[in-house]
C-alpha cells in the first residue's frame, strides 16, 4: 500500500520484523533528538535582535550593513535547504546534520574576533548561514516522511516548534549576557549549545526504521526502503526543482512562503527589538516580549499540526495569513517605553501565528509532490528566507532613511493578506497530476 507521501509498505510485516512489544520507541526517540538538534541551532535567531544595537554602538556600523549580514545569513539559510535534503537521502541525517551544528558553532565562534563588516558577513552570513540551512525545515519533512505515518502533522508541528524553543532559551539569556558581559559572551553561549548536542545526534539519530527492526509509527506493513538517490545531491535537487516548477501549486507555495518569511524571520524576529527601542523600550524587556512570542508559537504550531490531521490545508493557510497581516498593520501604534496591554494582546495573537504555517505547507508539499516532498520542501523553504532577506534589509533601509519602522510594518500587513489570497489558489493534489512522483534520474 502506499501512504499520502508516497512511501510504499507491504501488505503484510514479514516474519521477524515485528517489533516486541518492549520494543525501544525509536521513532519518537529520533523525533526527541531532532527537536533538540533544531534548538541548538536556533540559538543564532535569537541573536541579531539583541546585537544590532551593541554592534552599531561598538564599530559604528548602520543597522543597514549590520541587517545585510543578518539577510546573507537567511539567504544562504534558505538556498542550502533543498540541497541539505538531497544530501540527507545520500550521505544520511547524522552527518550532515552534526556536521551543520559545528559549523554553526565555528561561525558564532570566531564572530568575538571581528572587527571589519566584511568578517561579520563571513562569519554570520556564510558560515551561520550554511551550517543553519543545512538542518533547515527541510530535515524536519525528512524526519517525518521517513518516521511517521500516522500523527505526521502533528510531529511537524513539535519539531517546527522546536526553533521557537531555541528563541524562547536563548533571547532572554543573550539579552541579559549582551547587557552585563558585552555581546562577544553572548555569541559564545549559542556556539557552546550547538556544540552540546553534537554528540547526542551521532548517538542517537537514526537514518530509517529498517535500520532498527521497526517500522514508521502508524505504518500498516513493512518498509521498504528505496534505494540511494542515482544522482548526487546537487543534480538530484536540481531535477527535483525542474519538475515542481512546471506545476502552478509550487510556485503559489513559493510566493505565499517568501512572504510568511518576510513578515516573521525577516522583520519582527530581526527588527522587533531596534523598533521598540527607538520608542524607549529596554532591550530586555522587548527581547521579553520575543520570548513570549516563542512561547505562544510552541502552542500554536502544535496545534497547527494537529489541525493540519484534519483541515484543509489551502484553508489553514489562508487564516494564518490573514490573521498575521491584521496583527501586523496595527503593530506600529502598539509601542512605547512600556509593554502595554494592546502589545501584550500582540504578543498573544502574533506568537500563535508565528510560524503554524509550516506543517500544512509541508503537508501539501506531500499531497502535492509525493517522494520529492522534502527537496521540494527545501525549496519552498528557501524562498522563506529569500523573502526574510529581503524584508531585513529593506526594513533597515526603512529606518536608515525614514527614522522609524512604521512604513515596514504596513507593507509587511499588506503582504500577509495577498499570501492569504494565493493560498487559496493552491490545487488539490486530485487536480495537480503533472506533479506526481516521478522517479529521479
Amino acid at each position: 500500500m502506499t501512504d499520502a507521501a508516497g512511501v510504499t509498505f507491504t501488505a503484510e510485516r514479514p516474519a521477524g520484523r515485528v517489533p516486541p512489544a518492549t520494543a525501544v520507541p525509536w521513532p519518537w526517540i529520533v523525533a526527541g533528538v531532532a527537536f533538540v538538534a533544531i534548538v541548538g541551532a536556533a540559538g543564532f535567531r535569537a541573536v541579531p535582535g539583541v546585537l544590532i544595537h551593541p554592534l552599531h554602538e561598538e564599530f559604528g556600523w548602520s543597522v543597514g550593513v549590520i541587517s545585510a549580514a543578518v539577510s546573507l545569513n537567511l539567504m544562504l539559510f534558505g538556498l542550502t535547504a533543498p540541497f541539505a535534503a538531497a544530501l540527507m537521502d545520500r550521505f544520511g541525517m547524522r552527518r550532515v546534520v552534526a556536521s551543520a551544528l559545528m559549523v554553526v558553532a565555528a561561525g558564532s565562534g570566531l564572530s568575538v574576533n571581528v572587527s571589519s563588516s566584511w568578517q561579520l558577513l563571513l562569519c554570520w552570513g556564510v558560515l551561520i548561514g550554511l551550517g543553519t540551512g543545512s538542518m533547515a525545515l527541510a530535515f524536519v519533512a525528512t524526519v517525518t516522511g521517513r518516521w511517521f505515518v500516522r500523527h505526521r502533522g502533528l510531529v511537524t508541528g513539535v519539531l517546527t516548534a522546536g526553533s521557537a524553543t531555541g528563541q524562547l532559551i536563548f533571547l532572554p539569556v543573550t539579552a541579559a549576557v549582551a547587557e552585563n558581559q558585552g555581546w562577544r559572551t553572548a555569541t559564545l553561549i549559542v556556539s557552546g549549545a550547538a556544540l552540546l548536542v553534537v554528540p547526542l545526534v551521532l548517538l542517537l539519530l537514526r537514518e530509517r526504521p529498517a535500520d532498527v527492526g521497526q517500522v514508521p509509527y502508524g505504518a500498516a506493513g513493512a518498509e521498504v526502503v528505496p534505494a540511494a538517490p542515482p544522482q548526487p545531491a546537487v543534480a538530484r535537487s536540481l531535477a527535483v526543482l525542474r519538475r515542481a516548477a512546471y506545476t502552478r501549486g509550487f510556485w503559489l507555495l513559493v510566493a505565499g512562503f517568501a512572504i510568511c518569511g518576510a513578515t516573521t524571520v525577516g522583520l519582527v524576529g530581526t527588527h522587533f527589538i531596534p523598533a521598540a527601542h527607538d520608542h524607549g523600550m529596554p532591550a530586555t524587556t522587548a527581547a521579553g516580549l520575543l520570548a513570549a512570542v516563542g512561547v505562544l508559537d510552541i502552542i500554536g504550531t502544535v496545534f497547527s499540526g494537529w489541525l493540519t490531521d484534519r483541515v484543509d490545508s489551502r484553508i489553514l493557510l489562508a487564516v494564518y495569513y490573514a490573521l498575521r497581516g491584521a496583527s501586523l498593520l496595527v503593530l506600529p501604534s502598539l509601542f512605547g517605553p512600556i509593554a502595554a496591554p494592546s502589545m501584550l494582546v500582540f504578543i498573544v495573537f502574533y506568537g500563535l501565528d508565528w510560524v503554524a504555517t509550516v506543517p500544512p505547507t509541508v503537508a501539501l508539499c506531500r499531497q502535492l509532490f509525493g517522494e520529492d516532498a522534502p527537496v521540494v520542501f527545501g525549496w519552498v523553504f528557501a524562498s522563506h528566507q529569500v523573502g526574510a532577506a529581503f524584508a531585513v534589509v529593506g526594513a533597515g533601509l526603512v529606518r536608515d532613511h525614514l527614522g522609524d519602522y512604521a512604513m515596514a510594518w504596513y507593507v509587511a500587513g499588506g503582504l500577509a493578506v495577498v499570501a492569504a489570497v494565493l493560498s487559496l489558489r493552491i490545487p488539490r493534489a486530485d487536480a495537480h497530476p503533472a506533479a506526481a512522483p516521478q522517479p529521479v534520474g
